[in-house]
């Protein structure tokens, strides 16, 4: 499942924030970045809250200073997509996973990741309307047009086509 986050994170971004000035290709990578852990077979820290949070003080952090405001704006992409990843994974069901370290330490490293622990069938539906979202989303925007689409895949950029009246 890879698609139903990067979709998820994309459009919920696009949507809540409606800024032209965030890179969605960071967002998005953001998304399944919590996806690598699942090499282990289990959930790691990028499936709990501090996770996130550890990433966004990073990125703060890193990006402190006079003349790094275009490489945060950039950047601060990462810690979204992985706050977006907790909502649509399923992580925040799970206290201990989630609230990890405050909830317990029965999350982090046991049982199976949240975004795997469904019938396939609805694995394969979120993959599908993954898909779905990200056809509204290349519609909504325009991505059609070349230019558009260029713009996008170079700077991570999305707006809104002019309205026709």
């Amino acid at each position: 499942m890879f698609l139903w986050f990067a979709a998820c994170a994309v459009v919920a971004v696009a949507l809540v924030f409606g800024s032209s000035g965030v890179d969605y290709r960071v967002v998005a990578l953001g998304s399944m970045l919590p996806l690598t852990e699942n090499v282990s077979g289990s959930p790691w820290v990028l499936h709990t809250l501090a996770g996130s949070v550890a990433l966004l003080v990073a990125v703060m952090a890193l990006t402190a200073g006079r003349g790094r405001r275009l490489r945060r704006r950039r950047w601060i992409g990462l810690p979204i997509g992985t706050l977006v990843f907790l909502v649509a994974s399923g992580a925040w069901s799970r206290t201990a996973l989630f609230w990890w370290p405050l909830g317990g330490s029965g999350g982090v490293g046991h049982g199976v990741p949240p975004e795997f622990d469904r019938p396939l069938a609805v694995l394969v539906a979120f993959e599908f309307a993954g898909i779905a979202a990200l056809a509204w989303t290349a519609r909504r925007f325009g991505l059609s047009d070349p230019e558009r689409r260029q713009a996008f895949l170079t700077t991570g950029r999305l707006t809104r086509p002019a309205e026709r009246i």
